[in-house]
């Protein structure tokens, strides 16, 4: 083997290799996970429409601040690696996700993968939404199906290479994306269950709280605050709010907080959080907003 190292064409091969696994092996990793059963569900529009608003959907792919029409495309997302900016998921078929079946639809929640195969960058949160229901995605699906088309193109994202070439996002999987269903607790009761389904599911809320490495991977302790957030703004801990340094809050500020942005001392939520209530946790029924505050308040900061 030593013999065979020191000829200068082994090493000479060596480059091609690299190549042939970078072009051809490292796009296809994180792609081969099992597809979810869907089989014998069929969705409801109308259950969809309150999935919508549990998932935030709203915000990232609606253009509010300039009049855009809801779903047809959201505002910038900016991050340290370049700016996102959300899709048209409306069911246009050339410009949306009109061609798009319940598998795909599935996949790309499930997944972070598109109908041709190609990853989605992780500021689409399906490192949360891998944990909804199939029968969730499967009402969100007929809701979104049942609005109107908008035929407007898509906005490329800004972000640079290396982090544009979306076939290093198999990598990123590999190390940092865990597929898979949302699993009850079972010593927990079923309002904690549905709270935790919540916030770690389509509420997708560990996204903005918690905090990533340079690679965007979540680190640390869950839900507890990221100093450096969406658009470099600093996103407070949400693990342990009883035990907030300036102000602690009880179940019942924070469930206030979700049906109206109204904060403990008077403020209200601004910003991404606010938007968050406003198109979203302010739909939940008031059995959801308790499970939800039921969780959060659950957590206690000797965890960490």
């Amino acid at each position: 083997m030593r013999r065979l190292l020191r000829k200068p064409a082994v090493w000479a091969v060596f480059p091609v290799l690299l190549s042939l696994a970078y072009f051809f092996g490292l796009p296809h990793l994180g792609t081969g996970g099992e597809a979810r059963d869907l089989s014998g569900i069929t969705g409801d529009a109308q259950r969809g429409a309150y999935v919508v608003r549990a998932a935030g959907c709203v915000g990232c792919h609606t253009d509010s601040a300039t009049g855009g029409e809801i779903f047809a495309g959201g505002p910038a997302l900016k991050t340290d690696f370049g700016i996102f900016y959300g899709p048209n998921i409306t069911p246009d078929k050339t410009h949306g996700i009109g061609g798009w079946n319940l598998e795909d639809f599935s996949r790309a929640l499930a997944e972070g993968l598109a109908p041709d195969g190609e990853h989605y960058f992780p500021a689409f949160p399906y490192s949360s939404y891998t944990r909804m229901t199939a029968q969730d995605v499967a009402d969100l699906k007929v809701y979104l199906d049942s609005i109107p088309p908008v035929a407007r193109s898509n906005r490329p994202h800004e972000v640079s290479w290396p982090f544009s070439d979306r076939a290093h996002l198999g990598l990123w999987k590999l190390l940092h994306f865990d597929s898979g269903g949302f699993e009850a607790d079972p010593i927990q009761d079923a309002v904690w269950n549905r709270g935790a389904y919540l916030v770690q599911g389509p509420g997708h809320c560990a996204e903005c709280h918690s905090q990533r490495n340079l690679l965007g991977g979540f680190t640390g302790v869950p839900l507890a605050g990221n100093p450096q957030g969406p658009d470099g703004t600093a996103v407070p801990a949400i693990h342990a709010l009883y035990d907030h340094p300036q102000q602690p809050w009880i179940k019942e500020d924070l469930m206030l907080a979700l049906q109206t942005g109204l904060l403990p001392d008077g403020d209200t939520f601004d910003g991404s959080m606010g938007e968050y209530v406003d198109q979203g946790t302010s739909y939940l029924n008031d059995e959801d907003i308790a499970a939800i505050a039921v969780y959060l308040f659950s957590s206690k900061k000797s965890d960490e």
